[in-house]
């Protein structure tokens, strides 16, 4: 049974930082890239931050770009989004997604992110 489980969301003050993680299992993780998207209240879901299986390149969104390292651990399967200086336009649900060409692609149920003093 496939499984992606988020964890690490909560409130938190503008200027602060949070650390997402992506639990995996019942797939080869290693050969899937893995993204992070988020979807905020009345908006469509976006790509923030994207690495490939072996972790070797990334890619980020411009709104996250210099804020946000996207990282991952093959050994325990999990996936990571290490958000720095959030403001209230952080403020969604992450979704972490796991992807093997265009074919396989599988996602975790959300966790939220608010960004409020």
């Amino acid at each position: 049974q496939v499984q992606l489980v988020e964890s690490g969301g909560g409130l938190v003050q503008p200027g602060g930082s949070l650390r997402l993680s992506c639990a995996c299992s019942g797939f080869t993780f290693s050969m899937y890239a893995m993204n992070w998207y988020r979807q905020a209240p009345g908006k469509e879901r976006e790509l923030v931050a994207s690495i490939t299986s072996a972790g070797d390149t990334t890619y980020y969104a411009d709104s996250v770009k210099g804020r946000f390292t996207i990282s991952r651990d093959n050994d325990k399967k999990t996936g990571y989004l290490q958000m720095n200086s959030l403001n209230s336009e952080d403020t969604a649900v992450y979704y972490c997604n796991a992807r093997r060409q265009s074919r396989y692609v599988y996602w975790g149920q959300g966790t939220q992110v608010t960004v409020s003093s």
